[in-house]
Order: structure tokens, then C-alpha cells, then sequence
């Protein structure tokens, strides 16, 4: 049997299985030759492909997306966006490596807004604001130091004590929260099958067409699918952790699993007053939860090293936070439960350029995947372009360290992840 070169998903995202029926693109069948070939149809690999048709209108260019639009890791995150962050301190260093990062940022973010308004794209984005939770004494030592931080800088913002915090979100689980304006929430599925389906004409994307060899041949690639063969000069390899599947950047990333679930729908007034919000957990291994419309609550939780967990554990876990948080609503279920992957490098740097004679490639997202996944696709395709942009995405992001070999990285991820659940405690 062929060894799996990208994410199998059995669960159905709950994003996805929430919208309209979408027709997917058929798979490819048959010998092709390409200008570009594009291997993925996630943010990254749709951002490079449309930037590439509008420096190349005259090009061929075929997406191959190995399962469908919407159904991928892109689809599957909690759909936070935003084009800044808040500076990691107030430093010269943090506060310049922060602006250089919030100027790819708001580039990626504003291209994204401009395309939803263009294509009238229904994804839900708006502007709801970003909240930093904590529900433990450690918690709240990290949203103070932030709190000094936004203080610092005169960015707007609210520090929510518990009874503030159950007026907003409908919940006292928190002891402290920090409220900062600049956070947008959208349906990320919703999103990415509305990118998929306005792409250029001269863009041929296939579903159904996972990539399963990738060989050089002569001055070009020749890409193998299950039951086609696009032979390209140049490749983009949009594939986030599944990269290493072809040999590439395995002592630079990690795939880890996460999960997340969409509560069935209660009471409106149940999550507050406050009519859209996404909680971030101050520890970097803590729960993730959303209000989601006016009746539902998504919670994202548990991260599990390179292989997934069984789903009753997944269930039952993401249950148990739900109800933690909420204890009046513990006769309430999880409607939808799904997992997703993605790429993780030991200093949050991204890996970003040419990976061989024409060959790009972008992994290691660290959890950001929508606006980052956006933005340095787009720069992708115009350093194919010739419009090389590599020194400045190198000085904004840095590059990802090497990671130890096995069986040191199992054993060393396991320690640290131990380490940071107990750290987390009631965070999680």
C-alpha cells in the first residue's frame, strides 16, 4: 500500500458540514503539462496560485488539493483572524520584530478582505474583538504582563474581572480576562470554499488528486496522482506538515493534532451579552472557545504529537472543557467534533522559499495559518515572479531552528508537553 502523503481525516469538519452542499472540482485524470503546479488548496497554495495568475494571466497553473476544499487543516482551524498581534513585550527588539510581522499582517488581511468583498464571499468575517483568558493564578501573571504591555503602547483594551467576564461570554471559569479590539472572527471553511471557487480561469483546480510522487524530470517536476501526471517547471509545495512526506524540511517541523467541537444550540443568552467573541487561553497548551452565531459555543483543545488520538477520547475530553466552563449546560452535547493538523517549528519561525530548482514551499504555520498562510503565499509567487522579497519575510519571521533527531524529539516533545499540561492545569 502507498504511503500517505497528506492528513486523513474520518471525522467531517463541523464547519464545513454546517454550510450549503458544495459541489467539489472534479479529480484529474489523464498526461498535463503546466506553467505552475500548486500542491495544495489551503491558504497557501490558493493565495500562491492567484497571485501567480495575476502576474501570469497567460499561464497554465493546476491546483491539486488531495481531499476537498474545506475538508483540509484549512477548514478545520477556530477562525481567528487578525492582521496584528500584540507585541510579545516593549523591548526595541519585540517592538520591532512585532511591526514588521503587523506589516505582512495587515498586507495578507486587507488582500483577504478585498477578495471576500470582490467575490462576494458570505464568511462571517466581522470585527469582534480578541480576549486573553486565564482561570489560574499562573494565568493571570502572564494577561497582567500583557495588560503592561497594551498599557505601554495606549492600545485600547478592558481588564475583565469574573463578573465582567460572565456578563461578556456568560461564564465565572476565568479569574482574569484582557480585552483588546483588534481581533476579526470568520467561518474558516466557509472562507476557503469561497477563495476555491472564484479562482482565475486560467487556474485549474482538482480535488480528489493527492500527490503521490514528486520526481525531477529533465528541466521540469512530474507530480503523480492516483490517476494523472502533470509535468511542471515550476512546483509549489503548499502542503504545511505533509511536505516532509516528500523528503522535505523533516528536521525543521512537527505535525501535531489538534481538536475542536461545535456545541448543539442552547439558550442565545447563555454565552453573554456580548454577541460575538473568541477567547485565546493564556497558555499556549490551553482550550481555545468561541461563541459561534448566536446559540453555539466551539471549544479547540488537545494537541497529540504526529499521530491522532481516538476519537471517544477526543469526545469525551472536549466535552468535559465544555462543560467545565459552562456546568449549567451539562446536559448539552457536541454536535460536531473533528481534528485537524499542522506544523509546528521549534522557535515559531515559519520555513518560507526555495526549496530546489524550481521548487517553493511554505510549512510550519505554528497555528496561525489564516492571514501568515495568506500573506506569504502571496510573496511566494511573486519571488517566483522575480519580485524577491526574501530578505524582508527573513528579517520579519526569522527561520525555524533544526529540531533534534529520533528518538530525541519523541522524547523530548512528550517531556515538554507534560511539563506545560501541568503548568496548564484548570487553563485546559
Amino acid at each position: 500500500m502507498p504511503r500517505p502523503t497528506f492528513p486523513s481525516y474520518a471525522d467531517r469538519c463541523g464547519w464545513n458540514a454546517m454550510l450549503p452542499p458544495r459541489t467539489p472540482r472534479p479529480a484529474l485524470h489523464g498526461n498535463h503539462r503546466a506553467d505552475f503546479a500548486v500542491v495544495g488548496a489551503g491558504f497557501t497554495g490558493l493565495a500562491a496560485a492567484r497571485r501567480l495568475a495575476e502576474l501570469h494571466p497567460q499561464a497554465r497553473i493546476i491546483v491539486l488539493e488531495a481531499t476537498e476544499v474545506g475538508e483540509g487543516s484549512s477548514g478545520r482551524n477556530s477562525g481567528f483572524a487578525s492582521p496584528t498581534d500584540i507585541p510579545g513585550g516593549t523591548s526595541p527588539a519585540a517592538l520591532a520584530s512585532a511591526a514588521a510581522q503587523d506589516r505582512f499582517g495587515e498586507e495578507g488581511f486587507n488582500w483577504l478582505v478585498a477578495l471576500t468583498q470582490q467575490h462576494n464571499i458570505d464568511c462571517g468575517l466581522h470585527l469582534s474583538g480578541r480576549i486573553k483568558g486565564a482561570a489560574t493564578e499562573r494565568g493571570e501573571a502572564i494577561v497582567r504582563s500583557m495588560l503592561a504591555t497594551v498599557q505601554s503602547l495606549g492600545l485600547p483594551h478592558a481588564l475583565l474581572g469574573p463578573d465582567e467576564m460572565e456578563q461578556r461570554i456568560g461564564t465565572r471559569y476565568y479569574r482574569l480576562g484582557l480585552f483588546t479590539e483588534g481581533g476579526y472572527l470568520l467561518d474558516p471553511a466557509a472562507l476557503i470554499r469561497g477563495l476555491a471557487d472564484s479562482l482565475p480561469e486560467n487556474i485549474q483546480l482538482h480535488e480528489a488528486s493527492p500527490l503521490q510522487t514528486l520526481r525531477r524530470d529533465g528541466p521540469h517536476w512530474r507530480l503523480e496522482t492516483p490517476a494523472a501526471t502533470v509535468t511542471a517547471p515550476t512546483v509549489v509545495m503548499a502542503t504545511n506538515a505533509a511536505i516532509k512526506q516528500f523528503g522535505h524540511l523533516r528536521d525543521r517541523i512537527v505535525t501535531i493534532h489538534t481538536y475542536a467541537a461545535i456545541s448543539a444550540p442552547v439558550a442565545p443568552s447563555t454565552f453573554g451579552t456580548q454577541s460575538s467573541w473568541g477567547l485565546l487561553s493564556c497558555h499556549r497548551l490551553g482550550t481555545t472557545v468561541r461563541r459561534v452565531g448566536p446559540d453555539r459555543l466551539m471549544v479547540r483543545s488537545l494537541y497529540a504529537y504526529e499521530n491522532g488520538l481516538p476519537e471517544p477520547r477526543v469526545r469525551d475530553e472536549l466535552r468535559r472543557r465544555f462543560h467545565r466552563r459552562y456546568p449549567a449546560l451539562a446536559h448539552i452535547d457536541l454536535e460536531h467534533v473533528w481534528g485537524g493538523t499542522t506544523a509546528l517549528t521549534l522557535n515559531g519561525a515559519p520555513w518560507w522559499g526555495q526549496l530546489d530548482q524550481g521548487l517553493y514551499g511554505f510549512a510550519g504555520c505554528n497555528g496561525s495559518g489564516i492571514v501568515k498562510g495568506t500573506v506569504l503565499g502571496k510573496r511566494l509567487a511573486e519571488q517566483i515572479a522575480g519580485q524577491d522579497s526574501t530578505a524582508d519575510i527573513l528579517a520579519a519571521f526569522g527561520t525555524p531552528n533544526r529540531i533534534a533527531p529520533e528518538p530525541f524529539r519523541t522524547l523530548g516533545f512528550h517531556t515538554i508537553a507534560a511539563i506545560e499540561r501541568r503548568r496548564a492545569g484548570a487553563e485546559s
